[in-house]
């Protein structure tokens, strides 16, 4: 079916799903995590057919978000039905004022009607992305990249074998057949179809859809994700923060890429770091982290001098790049000028130093002592996320259901006149 037909589909089938009920899309939800479980063989198998076709052309990371296991689907299912016990989105009365004149204005919370989503390899934000849609009142049009297309497409038919269990219409989430960057510009221009766009993936997929789409978008940004150690900083915490930052998942958008680290602390603090991401990974027989140095860390612990872009890349790799910096200014300041405004991190024991961290670092999510990795929406208690946004209007930071509704304005008169 052509991507255009598929949106048409989907527009006509939204306006049914807007006048469900609470019960009656969390009943569907149930109904459509059943059949996500149901059909973990068909998935897992769809999912070794994309894993094998691209070993050896991505990297080992990169895999790993690709992979799928038992586990990783039995989660996508609960985080499905971790969203269908969330409060519904729609038909809140945001507002509610009464006027001189008698007129009673609300301002009510209301579906989007159609969410587009480009995505790249990682195959559970089909039903993540697939979940928030339904729940916030709107039919989603998914576009997988070429890399996990048989995984998402194996996903969807479950989620839609669970719609049809509902007596809802499958075009209430749908999959684009075409993975070429004709599809992607299709949605980007579906004027009157799409109500909304929201690219997830790297840097050039999300300027790609900001700069061309005519359809509103909202940006999911890369993340050049920093930990900032202070000198007041307990050591120990911070080894444990940064370790967890950037290696726990160093693939996604909310790990560690940069650790600036106050002079004061840098002889001391340095050793401690490079023992624990370098040697001790090596002799436990993990990834050791690749050390990128400025100048001034490289006269202190052995690693790779830093390059002239590798304090405005995202990694997603066991890479971390490493600077010293003579106060907090300066470590804010960096990242004013480095930042993607995503997630950054002070590690510190002075609240002079962490109240001007949270003042002058303008990013999405600024942490105090933890580590970045809590971006996330199951960990913000929002059952899952759509993204993360780092623009500033009309969300910002995980997007979930209420940032997935909008809102309208309901009068109630009693024959007033203007």
């Amino acid at each position: 079916m052509s991507t255009h037909e598929i949106i048409k589909r989907a527009k006509a089938a939204a306006p049914g799903l807007a006048g469900l009920t609470a019960e009656e899309k969390n009943d569907a939800i149930e109904d459509m995590a059943r059949a996500l479980t149901e059909g973990a063989g068909e998935i897992l198998a769809a999912n070794a057919a994309d894993v094998e076709a691209a070993r050896g052309h991505i990297s080992e990371v990169m895999l790993d978000r690709l992979m799928l296991d038992e586990k990783r689907v039995l989660s996508m299912a609960e985080g499905m039905r971790e969203v269908a016990k969330l409060p519904d989105p729609v038909g809140q009365v945001l507002e509610r004022v009464t006027r001189p004149n008698g007129l009673v204005i609300e301002k009510l919370s209301v579906p989007l009607g159609v969410i587009a989503i480009i995505y790249e390899s990682r195959p559970n934000v089909t039903s993540d992305a697939a979940v928030l849609a339904f729940k916030s009142g709107s039919a989603c049009v998914l576009r997988s990249g070429r890399e996990a297309w048989r995984s998402a497409n194996a996903i969807v038919s479950a989620l839609r074998k669970g719609l049809c269990e509902s007596g809802l219409p499958p075009e209430l989430i749908s999959l684009v057949e075409d993975t070429t960057r004709q599809s992607a510009n299709e949605l980007m221009t579906a004027s009157g179809f799409v109500d909304l766009l929201i690219p997830r993936g790297g840097a050039g997929l999300i300027r790609s859809c900001v700069e061309n789409a005519t359809v509103p978008c909202l940006e999911t940004g890369t993340g050049i994700c920093h930990v900032y150690v202070d000198s007041s900083a307990d050591l120990e915490r911070a080894v444990k923060i940064i370790v967890n930052a950037k290696t726990s998942r160093p693939s996604v958008c909310n790990a560690e890429e940069v650790c600036l680290v106050h002079s004061l602390a840098a002889a001391e603090f340095l050793p401690m770091l490079k023992k624990a991401l370098v040697d001790d990974r090596r002799a436990a027989g993990a990834v050791p982290v690749e050390l990128r140095l400025d100048s001034r860390a490289a006269q202190i612990i052995p690693g790779v001098p830093a390059g002239e872009r590798d304090f405005d890349t995202e990694f997603l790799d066991y890479i971390l790049a490493i600077k010293v910096v003579d106060s907090v200014e300066e470590a804010v300041a960096h990242i004013a000028a480095h930042s993607t405004h995503h997630s950054d991190a002070i590690v510190t024991e002075d609240a002079a130093s962490r109240d001007k961290f949270i003042s002058g670092v303008d990013s999405a999510a600024v942490y105090v002592n933890a580590s970045t990795r809590f971006t996330d929406g199951g960990e913000f208690g929002l059952g899952c996320e759509m993204g993360i946004s780092t623009q500033k209007l009309h969300a910002r930071g995980p997007v979930g259901l209420r940032e997935l509704t909008t809102y309208k304005y309901v009068i109630y008169g009693n024959g007033q006149t203007r």
